[in-house]
């Protein structure tokens, strides 16, 4: 099976049309995935391409189009590529002359800013020399470069090395999901509806994720439906770990596990994983203060074919509207269409994040504190909102 977007390193390659962008993912992968030609503008929109970088491990290349692009369909993929830039872990910045411009200082300026790990790349090296100018301003920024040329395997091995360096420790680290409250030989009850929203022939990633984790920390992962709680509890000799529920099903899995078995939600978990718990639940505070005519934003990480009864179209509005007897305005943003502009919205509620890192997802909560606007999460928000938010986050120390 291969490894899932959200844990995947993101790498993009930014740069001019015709820098030798896509020349340069074929270098450094070994492999001719990226149409190359003399033509500016060859690549259009961004281009995914999964990659097992060792030992980093399963990473995305994105081959973007020139961020000079020109014309209104060329404003269209220069705000395409901006949008892979803020989801990017690491950026390649391509040049192919050896002096910089004011646009140039701009584009490095604006990554400083977004705090992405970077390195400037002269490109095409064999055809000319970086100019010393340049070089010691780059050095006074402390901005890391190198020269190479993508026809070069020994130029392609030493930028494979500067990329594992730059890898953010995040990526490093083995983060658990539930795994630092288990010990090993522990039972872990994952409760998982099976109704309209959940996959055909399957179950959706973050219960994958949290099994994977369960069986990582050598524990006992029994996985069971809302309506067989008591049955399985009946059978077991001694009490599960911990108790983990779907959050739709939150109220009645509540209602059937006792309360002296530590109890949480997957969404509440990823919270923690994917994020930051601590702010997600200062956010959360302001569920109690919206009133009549406020807008709420409902980030999404994926797009997904909308049921008709779905969790964040229609079940979350209409269990924050049941719990402020208010009326609330709700906007919806699905993938990577994440607002440039937050400041309309009171709140933003975000989803568990499976389909985007860690660190994107930190990037969002930061683009929200930057422009004042609270975040808070599904999980979180639905045990609010149902009454149960301190049993739910108890197992995390809260």
């Amino acid at each position: 099976m291969a490894a899932p977007r959200g844990e995947r390193l993101i790498i993009t390659l930014l740069g001019r049309r015709n820098v030798g962008k896509s020349s340069l993912i074929n270098g450094i992968t070994g492999q001719e995935i990226s149409i190359v030609s003399d033509t500016p503008g060859t690549t259009t929109d961004p281009v995914a391409k999964h990659y097992e970088l060792i030992p980093v491990g399963p990473v995305t290349f994105y081959d973007t189009a020139g961020i000079d692009d020109i014309g209104e369909l060329g404003e269209q993929r220069v705000k395409a590529t901006r949008k892979v830039l803020w989801r990017s872990d690491i950026v390649l910045l391509v040049y192919d002359k050896p002096e910089l411009d004011q646009h140039d200082r701009n584009t490095l300026r604006e990554l400083q800013e977004m705090d992405i790990p970077f390195l400037l790349l002269f490109n095409k090296a064999d055809l000319y020399t970086p100019d010393p100018a340049t070089l010691t301003e780059l050095q006074r920024l402390n901005i890391a470069y190198m020269a190479v040329s993508a026809q070069n395997p020994e130029d392609m091995l030493a930028l494979r090395k500067q990329i594992i360096a730059l890898v953010p420790e995040y990526f490093k680290q083995d983060k658990p999901i539930i795994g630092d409250i288990i010990k090993p030989g522990d039972t872990v009850l994952c409760i998982i509806p099976i109704d309209l929203s959940a996959p055909k022939g399957r179950i959706i990633l973050p219960q994958v994720q949290v099994i994977r984790d369960i069986l990582d920390r050598n524990a006992v992962a029994v996985t069971i439906k809302e309506t067989e709680i008591g049955t399985i509890l009946s059978r077991l000799k001694e009490n599960p770990a911990l108790a983990i529920t779907d959050s739709q099903a939150v109220l009645k899995a509540a209602a059937e596990v006792p309360e002296d078995i530590p109890f949480t939600t997957f969404s509440t978990a990823f919270a923690r994983y994917k994020a930051d718990l601590p702010v997600l639940l200062e956010g959360l505070k302001e569920l109690d203060k919206l009133e009549d005519g406020d807008k709420v934003l409902i980030a999404e990480a994926c797009s997904h074919r909308v049921q008709c009864d779905d969790i964040g179209r229609h079940k979350i509005p209409r269990w924050i509207e049941s719990y402020r007897s208010k009326k609330i305005s709700f906007d919806i943003a699905s993938g990577h269409d994440y607002p440039d502009d937050l400041t309309p919205y009171k709140l933003i509620i975000h989803c568990g994040g499976c389909m985007i890192t860690g660190l994107e997802f930190m990037r969002r909560i930061r683009q929200a504190q930057a422009q004042g606007v609270p975040i808070t999460n599904y999980g979180i928000l639905i045990s609010k909102t149902q009454g149960l938010l301190e049993r739910v986050v108890r197992p995390f120390g809260f």
